[in-house]
């Protein structure tokens, strides 16, 4: 038997926090869990699954006595906002009736989405709907991601590859993956593309470095340096 673990829940409350933050009694406990899987599946079939492709990495929900905060990492900030906020406005407006409460919705922008797992394996999955090469999309992710600063990249693909009868598994890697070490920062995700001939699982893993280190570039430019936090 294998013994794998996901690479986030392993690090929850270690080194990486909680995507759902708050406190409850025990009898509002299973409501308020229920309504962060309502809001967390409407933001994905709302803004993932068809257009305008936002791009929605993470949801984050916190709770006060008064309102329910949802915080989205997307790539594409601009496509949620609107013009003049008219999107977002929308959304939470969309929320508010879902779930019965008030509703606060903030954006932050994922920085750089080739060294976000979930992004990068929503890409290929897109890339394999078209027909691509999985060969070529997974070697391209790799390098992309190497290019950008992570230290090592590994992805599987399974299912009918190539449109092949029988179901296989591909992996591609690149650099270094420690995942039994708890203060490596590693990102992980899975995405269930589903094509015309059946559904091609896509795993990804994203190593970017140790928790409390990153690269910052020297203002005068000439490479990086290392800045360790302690």
């Amino acid at each position: 038997m294998g013994q794998k673990c996901h690479p986030i829940g392993f690090r929850v409350g270690i080194t990486e926090g909680w995507k759902s933050r708050w406190y409850a009694p025990k009898q509002s406990f299973g409501e308020f869990l229920v309504e962060d899987e309502r809001i967390r599946r409407y933001i994905n079939r709302a803004l993932n699954e068809r257009p305008p492709f936002a791009g929605i990495s993470r949801v984050e929900i916190e709770r006060t006595r008064d309102e329910v905060k949802v915080i989205l990492h997307t790539a594409r900030p601009g496509v949620v906002i609107g013009a003049k906020g008219a999107e977002v406005d929308k959304l939470r407006e969309k929320l508010e009736d879902l779930i019965q409460r008030r509703v606060n919705v903030s954006i932050v922008e994922v920085k750089n989405p080739d060294l976000d797992a979930r992004l990068v394996s929503v890409g290929i999955g897109e890339q394999l709907k078209k027909r691509g090469s999985f060969r070529r999309i997974m070697k391209m992710r790799c390098e992309s991601a190497i290019a950008n600063g992570a230290k090592g990249v590994k992805i599987i693909c399974s299912g009918r590859l190539a449109n092949a009868e029988m179901a296989r598994t591909e992996t591609q890697m690149l650099g270094s993956i420690p995942l039994q070490t708890l203060q490596a920062n590693v990102d992980y995700a899975v995405h269930h593309a589903v094509t015309k001939v059946g559904t091609i699982g896509v795993k990804v893993w994203i190593y970017k470095g140790m928790y409390g280190e990153e690269e910052v570039t020297r203002p005068e430019g000439g490479g990086y340096r290392r800045r360790v936090r302690r």
